[in-house]
């Protein structure tokens, strides 16, 4: 795996691009059949969902099968890694590549602090406030409502959250107060329309229990590396088009006409940031057998559970 530090125009850290050779298929992986999801790990099943006929959110079920694959973190490392997301993302960027049971697979993937949730938190909300309405609530089984903030960016834990007064969660409280609490680690997965915690359930508990803000990394397949440099050389190209058109225009009608590079300078920045960061969609596997295999495994991991969606 490569990695580079990915900036904006300004020079200031947006995130780490992750160009990964393999492999194929991930050990944490996102198979479908038709509206039917399942995300397995090392082959046990993680969460199994079903996407509502209506496309207004995902019905799911959760397991209690999912493995972080980041070793616990040290307070001294905390406090040596405190306010540097770059050196935590490529710390981080090592246990996801080190690990057979993360998403990784080939492609360009983003692992970047900073992640849209954050720019949607209102001043007027608390910090304890908005986490908690971000939470995707219910075990089991629940529902990912993706008209809840208008487009869901919601956030689905993979295991129960703790509670405020359990002892990992008081841990972390303090160095919450502190201001070395480590990042949370959030998958964002197209097909579900949410960010998964891949790991930092009980920090994200002790950062709401505090009321401050999660330090967090977002992880997300990004354009892949050919077809990032095809779409930059389109952006130039469109630059210099829009400077020769600004400059035909100031010939005819002079100094009234502002300057090219003033104008199309700004929107080029937007382009190759946005570029180099932009989303692109979960890849997901068909499920081997189709909906028959899916069936048999809710079946088994609901234990006979009422639930409609078997």
């Amino acid at each position: 795996m490569q990695r580079s530090d990915v900036t904006k125009g300004d020079g200031s850290w947006v995130g780490l691009s992750l160009d990964v050779q393999g492999p194929h298929q991930p050990g944490l992986c996102v198979f479908s059949a038709g509206p039917r999801l399942l995300v397995s790990q090392l082959s046990r099943p993680v969460l199994i969902a079903v996407v509502d006929e209506r496309l207004q959110g995902v019905d799911f079920w959760r397991t209690d099968e999912y493995r972080s694959f980041v070793p616990p973190l040290r307070a001294d490392v905390g406090r040596a890694l405190a306010g540097s997301p770059q050196r935590w993302a490529h710390r981080f960027s090592q246990y996801l590549s080190d690990s057979p049971g993360s998403p990784l697979h080939e492609g360009r993937w983003l692992l970047s602090g900073d992640s849209p949730l954050r720019r949607r938190h209102h001043s007027g909300t608390s910090h304890a406030e908005y986490w908690s309405s971000m939470l995707v609530g219910g075990h089991p089984d629940g529902f990912i409502d993706w008209y809840l903030h208008s487009g869901s960016w919601e956030v689905l834990p993979l295991r129960p959250m703790p509670g405020a007064d359990e002892s990992r969660v008081k841990a972390y409280r303090k160095q919450a107060r502190e201001g070395t609490l480590p990042p949370v680690l959030l998958w964002w997965v197209s097909g579900l329309d949410c960010h998964l915690v891949l790991d930092g359930h009980a920090r994200l508990a002790a950062a709401i229990a505090e009321s401050v803000e999660p330090p967090l990394l977002q992880l997300h397949r990004a354009v892949p590396r050919d077809d990032l440099a095809t779409r930059i050389d389109q952006a130039v190209g469109f630059y210099e088009d829009e400077l020769a058109r600004f400059a035909g225009l100031r010939d005819v009608h002079g100094s009234t006409v502002p300057d090219g590079a003033a104008t199309a300078g700004p929107q080029l920045v937007r382009l190759l940031d946005d570029l180099n960061t932009a989303a692109q969609p979960t890849w997901a596997w068909p499920l081997p057998g189709g909906e028959d295999p899916w069936h048999r495994i809710a079946r088994e991991v609901t234990a006979g559970q009422d639930w409609p969606h078997i």
